[in-house]
């Protein structure tokens, strides 16, 4: 065949040579193609397919003449005219088609056809089909000529498919950088995480994006995020690690992907969503330091082969997503220290106040000892006021040790522990109380054990530690109400325990602080300083003992007081 182009197609070839620079659109290029190739020709119908590198099978982008409906969509290699000149990857003359075995029926005037193949390089990417009502419609010189425009077509075509490409890749770089510096600008996880699985289901233009948290000491996963359009949600709660899709992704540490979740052999997997519109699933491992912290997954709502670039575009996000995740916790430790440095500072200054009061009291106390020891009064037994004397004597040492151990920034030495009955501890504090008590229409009931316990402890700090729970329970009974005080004693891991609950009818304690009671500075009253509850845990801990919220609602609050029994 003679190669050389003449005048008639010289045109054609310009057209389709400048088809690169004059069109975006690829599919719009091979409609202006055919449109050239027909008139050219002056063929009656035609059609441009494309050779699918998922099904291995043409596919009809553009078609004219023919009738409605009716193409070659899908059409194996081999069979047909255009099938086998993509099989052979030549040329095909059929001047009358009712002679040519190949030749396969689409319209019943066509009396003449011809193909050739797009060929870049050795690679078949499509088919050009022409034909004509007229028997010898075309010619070999028109075959020849055919196969010099479907060169440059497929030229045409590489070069349009690459700009597409990289206009896509300059969109996905752009997209990328502008997720990196999203994500590093979040310091809250939740907001993180949720940010993460929205760039990865817009970038990879999917039905669906998952992040799932790996714990590593327990084996399993949980999802923590999911966006998109899902009607059946992803699985809740923690999943064992072997029995999920995202396990592959995890203990290989390398990128997985899955043509059709929906399959039965994915069945059993308790991660798979049953949602049937979601097919294809592409898993990427937020890996830090060699650690996988968690795993992307994204989802599609058609069977999809994930590409190289679509496989590197995700790994580059959940690489950043790893980045990004273990700087806010950091962030997040730093702010919980300098939070913690804030509480310091705190206990410091008011160790300061607490030091300068502590000697501005000392000595209007020393005074007040001094009078009340000059005073020799002694009252007859059994006269209340006598008891009353012996506490206010107590109390007054109680103070001037309490402002000698702040004045010196030291615990209570240990040769103030002695041993005492517990019984006596609480009745000598319930007389400290009870006439707060009947101001706030308190009603107390204290029924002393059996058997005496006693204990080896410090006994102002042990009455400090019953008066600021006694306090609290009537300011948490505004309107008056009950406080029940009873002493236990068990054995527990080999030791004899005491116990004290001291139980109120007033509102419980508020379920946002319920985990922080002991914290310092923390307080559920407006004139509230936060500290009782932190000094009453610390007093106990140096005891070898505990005070634990054993219970509240909004019928009411115990409280526990936990101390070994003298031996």
């Amino acid at each position: 065949m003679d190669a050389t182009p003449d005048a008639r197609i010289l045109p054609a070839l310009y057209r389709l040579a400048t088809l690169a620079s004059r069109v975006d659109d690829p599919q719009a290029a091979l409609r202006e193609m055919l449109d050239v190739l027909v008139a050219t020709f002056r063929a009656d119908a035609g059609s441009i397919a494309l050779l699918s590198p998922d099904t291995s099978r043409l596919e009809t982008e553009v078609q004219t003449g023919l009738p409605a409906g009716v193409g070659y969509s899908a059409i194996k290699l081999g069979h047909g005219i255009t099938g086998w000149c993509v099989l052979n990857h030549r040329s095909l003359l059929a001047p009358d088609v009712s002679h040519e075995p190949r030749y396969i029926s689409v319209r019943p005037t066509c009396r003449c056809e011809m193909a050739a193949p797009m060929m870049d390089g050795d690679q078949v990417i499509g088919v050009i089909d022409l034909e004509s009502d007229s028997l010898s419609g075309f010619t070999t010189a028109d075959l020849a000529q055919l196969e010099m425009l479907a060169a440059e077509a497929a030229r045409v075509m590489q070069r349009l498919w690459t700009v597409r490409h990289l206009h896509g890749k300059a969109r996905q770089l752009e997209s990328l950088i502008t997720a990196g510096q999203s994500l590093v600008t979040k310091f809250e996880q939740q907001e993180l995480i949720d940010a993460l699985t929205q760039e990865a289901r817009h970038m990879m233009q999917a039905r669906a994006a998952a992040l799932y948290f790996h714990d590593a000491t327990t084996g399993t996963i949980h999802c923590a995020s999911l966006t998109g359009t899902v009607v059946t949600p992803l699985p809740a709660g923690d999943l064992p690690l072997d029995a999920c899709l995202a396990g592959a992704a995890i203990h290989t540490r390398r990128q997985v992907s899955f043509l059709d979740v929906q399959s039965p052999e994915f069945f059993d997997l308790v991660d798979v969503p049953r949602e049937p519109g979601l097919r294809s699933v592409l898993v990427s491992p937020l890996l830090f330091e060699g650690e996988v912290l968690a795993v992307l997954a994204v989802f599609t709502d058609r069977p999809h082969r994930f590409d190289n670039d679509e496989k590197r575009l995700c790994a580059a996000l959940a690489g950043l997503g790893a980045v990004a995740l273990q700087n806010a916790r950091l962030y997040a430790r730093v702010f919980k220290s300098e939070d913690v440095l804030r509480k310091n500072e705190r206990l410091t200054t008011l160790g300061l106040l607490a030091a300068e009061i502590a000697h501005e009291i000392r000595n209007p106390l020393t005074v007040l000892k001094l009078l009340h020891g000059g005073l020799d009064v002694d009252f007859a037994e059994g006269d209340p006021r006598r008891t009353d004397m012996r506490v206010i004597s107590e109390k007054l040492d109680q103070l001037e040790s309490i402002v000698t151990r702040v004045l010196g920034f030291a615990k209570a030495p240990s040769s103030l522990h002695s041993r005492w009955s517990l019984t006596d501890i609480v009745e000598d504090t319930l007389v400290l109380v009870r006439l707060k008590l009947a101001q706030s229409k308190v009603s107390l009931h204290f029924d002393p054990p059996a058997a005496s316990l006693y204990v080896d402890a410090h006994k102002g700090q042990i009455q400090q530690v019953l008066l600021n729970l006694l306090l609290n329970a009537t300011q948490a009974m505004p309107e008056g109400g009950t406080i029940t005080l009873t002493t236990t004693a068990v054995d527990r891991a080999g030791a004899h325990l005491a116990l004290v609950d001291i139980a109120d009818t007033g509102t419980g304690i508020p379920e946002s602080i319920r985990d922080r009671v002991f914290d310092s500075f923390l307080s559920g009253r407006p004139d509230g300083t936060g500290l009782g509850l932190a000094i009453a845990k610390r007093i106990l801990l140096s005891h070898h003992g505990d005070i634990t919220l054993l219970s509240t609602s909004p019928a009411g609050t115990t409280m526990r007081l936990t101390l070994p029994c003298a031996k």
